[in-house]
């Protein structure tokens, strides 16, 4: 089980606004199986096999240029753990529960 952090911007956009790419991506993800997603402020949380995610990224990763862009940046953040599964939710419960001991 993998975690992933996924930013992708489109770059030589016309508009300053990046919303319309995201929306495609977001689209794309709702449309497949294969990884588990959150998106947040700043970019996607991924989770899943890493095979599958490293799929998906490479997928996601051609729709600004579908879309007409003529560069695309993609940055992936990846955390595998081998020991034991760890979700996104997993994470996040770990620190709050070290903040609620004070």
């Amino acid at each position: 089980m993998a975690t992933a952090d996924l930013t992708i911007l489109a770059l030589g956009r016309p508009d300053p606004s990046a919303s319309a790419y995201i929306a495609e991506i977001q689209r794309r993800l709702a449309a497949q199986d294969r990884v588990r997603y959150l998106m947040h402020a700043m970019g996607t949380s991924l989770e899943g096999e890493t095979a599958d995610i490293l799929a998906v990224v490479g997928e996601l990763h051609a729709v600004p240029f579908d879309m007409g862009i003529p560069r695309v940046y993609t940055v992936l953040k990846l955390d595998e753990r081998r020991d034991r599964p760890q979700t996104l939710a997993d994470k996040v419960a770990s620190v709050e529960a070290r903040l609620a001991e004070g």
